[in-house]
């Protein structure tokens, strides 16, 4: 299942049943847009990723930043991290991305994909640490990308096409039911800046 792109009546939910994930297309202009992935680019402590696959160590070619209201644990892939204290950028988009959608989040993980060959396998954000159905916001910055979703019992697959300056917020029971990925791609060959704002609950 594909969406439009002339799809202009925001937010939507671009799931058929089984979860709720809001788009709200751009909600930044093109120069507030590159302000911030300016900012972000450079401005950030990016380290590589890491995951323990197999009980061995790895690194990924894709870089994280862990931020937060306080130093807050958050485990995933086997690894804890430990979040940074939010700077003024990150407040300012944090209180963009609650304004707009009304929820409220006090976290945040930043991605920072190079380019097209890295990207992310099929999974769900489920990990303890996180509100149970709470929502997470995904901003995009940069590099527009396909993001897809797959259903865990039908296989349904959606996918959708994340602009530079967008807004997308998965809820509900959508991490229940539906595993989401950014798929590799050759046709993309510059960087893609990612938030995704959520809730810890402690």
């Amino acid at each position: 299942m594909s969406l439009f792109e002339n799809i202009s009546d925001y937010p939507f939910n671009i799931l058929p049943h089984d979860g709720t994930v809001h788009y709200y297309g751009k909600i930044f202009s093109k120069e507030e847009s590159a302000f911030y992935y300016e900012y972000l680019l450079n401005q950030i402590p990016w380290e590589h990723d890491e995951a323990m696959i197999y009980g061995k160590l790895i690194l990924t070619k894709r870089k994280v930043a862990w931020f937060g209201e306080k130093a807050f644990e958050y485990t995933y892939s086997k690894r804890t991290k430990y979040a940074r204290f939010w700077t003024p950028e990150l407040l300012e988009l944090k209180r963009k991305c609650e304004e707009v959608s009304g929820e409220t989040y006090n976290s945040c993980l930043l991605n920072l994909y190079h380019d097209g060959s890295e990207g992310m396998a099929y999974h769900s954000d489920g990990e303890t640490d996180l509100k149970k159905h709470g929502a997470i916001a995904s901003l995009t910055f940069g590099a527009e990308r396909k993001f897809l979703f797959k259903h865990k019992t039908s296989k349904e697959k959606v996918e959708i096409f994340l602009e530079n300056g967008s807004l997308l917020i998965m809820k509900g029971a959508t991490q229940d039911n539906w595993l989401h990925r950014l798929p590799p791609t050759t046709k993309v060959t510059t960087p893609r800046i990612n938030l995704t704002f959520r809730t810890i609950e402690e």
